[in-house]
């Protein structure tokens, strides 16, 4: 998915073909016979290179004009997480997230992450590289109500194994060292091969609250991919009047995905498929 928000319609094509690409990336992985961890990293990285999404390249700035990167990746098979914020200097952070997996710390930020980017040989960027003119403009109209984008992917091998990611670059005008969902455990990002991978993108401070992705995982456990995300995003609204969306592939492999923003742009590839095809983007939640 390439975010659940008000997407303006001269950007709706941008998000529909970074969905697409992202999921034809992912699924190039899996068709090889790749794992669903190298798959979902793929399909990131590929959303984190494009100036037209909120992650890596292309991220919405902070009050003071930089860009500030969350990401987070997460295997079912044994609930390893590896996940970053606060990273000012690394273009694609869902890989120092990838390295993190085999650590025994799960969350770094800030310098702390940029230094373990260069020890691990994540390549790192000037800061300034990450900041494109489209959000220096938005920066500057910025108000109390503005888009809060994410991009995720889910994915299951041939294995049967789960894997989820996000990336973010977080939401316009958030105050430096802010922290959203996108590499939180349980509430951006959840992957359980007993039950499904789920990423969620929307207002972060909510989604913290509810533990939106792995909320929507557990639903899978006794309801469809598709009632589950819809189930979740009926309480999130109901409760903290959420808004963004679930993106949700479960254990058996069914699909589901919910928002109740009016759009969401989610790009999906199964082996039934012949093509990835996209969904979500409309006028109406």
């Amino acid at each position: 998915h390439t975010g659940a928000w008000d997407v303006p319609p001269a950007e709706r094509a941008a998000h529909r073909e970074g969905a697409l690409l992202a999921a034809e990336a992912g699924w190039e992985v899996l068709r090889d016979g790749g794992t669903a961890q190298q798959a979902v990293i793929a399909a990131i990285v590929l959303m984190e290179d494009d100036p037209a999404l909120n992650a890596g390249c292309g991220s919405v700035l902070c009050r003071e004009g930089w860009v500030e990167l969350d990401a987070a990746l997460m295997t079912g098979e044994r609930l390893e997480v590896g996940a970053v914020g606060c990273v000012r200097d690394v273009k694609n952070p869902i890989k120092l997230a990838a390295a993190l997996l085999p650590q025994e710390e799960v969350l770094l930020v800030g310098g702390g992450a940029s230094r373990f980017a260069r020890a691990q040989g994540v390549p790192t960027c000037p800061p300034g590289s990450l900041v494109v003119p489209r959000e220096e403009r938005r920066l500057k109209v910025w108000r109390e109500r503005h888009p809060a984008d994410t991009v995720g992917a889910v994915a299951l091998d041939a294995r049967g194994r789960l894997a989820a990611g996000s990336s973010t670059g977080g939401r316009p005008g958030k105050p430096s060292g802010r922290v959203g969902d996108a590499p939180v455990p349980g509430a951006g990002v959840w992957a359980d091969d007993t039950c499904g991978a789920a990423v969620a993108t929307g207002w972060g401070e909510e989604i913290l609250r509810f533990s939106l992705a792995r909320r929507t995982a557990e639903l899978g456990r006794e309801h469809t991919a598709e009632d589950a995300c819809w189930i979740a995003m009926r309480d999130f609204q109901e409760r903290l009047q959420g808004r963004g969306g679930v993106l949700l592939v479960a254990s058996d492999g069914s699909l589901g995905w919910g928002f109740s923003t009016s759009t969401m742009a989610v790009a999906l590839m199964a082996a039934v498929m012949d093509a990835p095809r996209v969904e979500g983007i409309s006028e109406d939640p």
